[in-house]
């Protein structure tokens, strides 16, 4: 048996962290779906920037829309609308099946707007409304900014990605703001059920902290980060506040592992798949990853409940100097600022592309 298929009996959904129009038209995407147990897809600007920019698929799409006098944002949001209703549509019969539990696409607003909550908003609602599928979710950054936002989205029942969070206490901010706003539905009286995942990123951390620690904790931050992360998400899902929502009615927001693709090139190209293998949590991964997983029959243990050695682990990190605090912080910064980077790239590029397709049109 595949090591992918085992992830998934053992009840963890694998997603994608890819988009492509040429995955999804081509059949690639619904071999990922049939062969490999991938039940849903996560994007990001870099994603579409990589996309856009380095082929030509997408210029017959631009050129129509240029005549219809799209451009800049509304342009590209119509592309990736494009790309993620037709993988949402492939994700919808797991959608179906899972009663919404799984078979979701993510679509993230503007990274320019992670630090302005009511631009956040109002863009959610607009996306959400654009794109019209009841499994698609729109991400929204962690951030302090952001939170109000995330919360005031589950208060109107837009299903929320909510992105960029890094440690513990970054994702215990995220679901108080989803529990916030489910209980405010509850006093309502609307109904509480509204879809969403907590993504915490993971590799980010071993590369913050190459070539700095002893060589015996060379790409185990990341990990302990998640292991201190299960625990805390694991005692929410217990507490006496959750229960009470799950008996009105209330579905939890699931704990969601991303930028799980190893990026030490001495590592195992599944060191992160295999330590946070863990029921009731989804792991988005690189298609390389995705395939490396696929070679694997074998998995290794469960993410322990409890946490196992993650603070003595994070011990060994402080002793070597290493503020957890003040680097989850830094790297929610840079990952915003990163993000940024890559939106102004990516709308620089649709701007050259429509320049020269306006030009071979003329």
């Amino acid at each position: 048996m595949k090591a992918t298929q085992m992830l998934h009996e053992l009840g963890q959904s694998l997603w994608l962290d890819n988009i492509t129009r040429t995955l999804v038209t081509s059949g690639t995407l619904r071999q990922y779906i049939d062969q490999l147990s991938v039940t849903g897809l996560t994007s990001n600007p870099t994603i579409f920037d990589h996309a856009i920019s380095k082929s030509t698929t997408y210029d017959s799409a631009i050129q129509k829309k240029l005549g219809e006098g799209k451009s800049g944002e509304a342009l590209f949001f119509e592309l990736a609308i494009e790309d993620l209703t037709g993988a949402a549509d492939l994700f919808r019969p797991i959608h179906d099946r899972s009663d919404g539990v799984d078979g979701w696409v993510s679509l993230e607003v503007s990274p320019k707007l992670a630090y302005d909550t009511a631009s956040t908003l109002k863009a959610v609602k607009a996306l959400s409304a654009q794109a019209n599928r009841p499994n698609l979710f729109i991400k929204i950054p962690g951030t302090a900014e952001g939170l109000p936002a995330i919360e005031e989205s589950i208060f109107a029942g837009i299903p929320i990605n909510v992105t960029l969070l890094f440690s513990r206490e970054q994702y215990l901010a995220a679901a108080e703001a989803f529990i916030r706003g489910i209980e405010r539905r509850i006093d309502a009286g609307l109904k509480p059920e509204v879809p969403s995942v907590a993504s915490v990123f993971i590799s980010r951390w071993d590369v913050a902290t190459a070539g700095k620690v002893p060589d015996a904790l060379t790409n185990q931050l990341g990990i302990a980060i998640a292991k201190r992360t299960y625990k805390a998400y694991r005692s929410l899902l217990g507490s006496p506040r959750w229960q009470r929502i799950y008996n009105a009615g209330a579905r939890p927001q699931r704990l969601l592992w991303a930028s799980t693709g190893t990026k030490d090139p001495h590592a195992s190209n599944v060191l992160y798949i295999k330590a946070l293998a863990a029921p009731f949590t989804v792991n988005t991964m690189p298609e390389a990853t995705l395939k490396a997983l696929a070679e694997h029959t074998e998995l290794g243990s469960i993410l322990p409940a409890d946490g196992g050695d993650c603070e003595e682990v994070l011990g060994r990190f402080a002793k070597a100097g290493v503020d957890i605090d003040a680097l989850a912080k830094k790297l929610q910064e840079d990952g915003a600022k990163a993000f940024v980077e890559s939106w102004t790239d990516l709308m620089d590029h649709i701007a050259s592309k429509s320049s020269e397709i306006k030009k071979k049109a003329g």
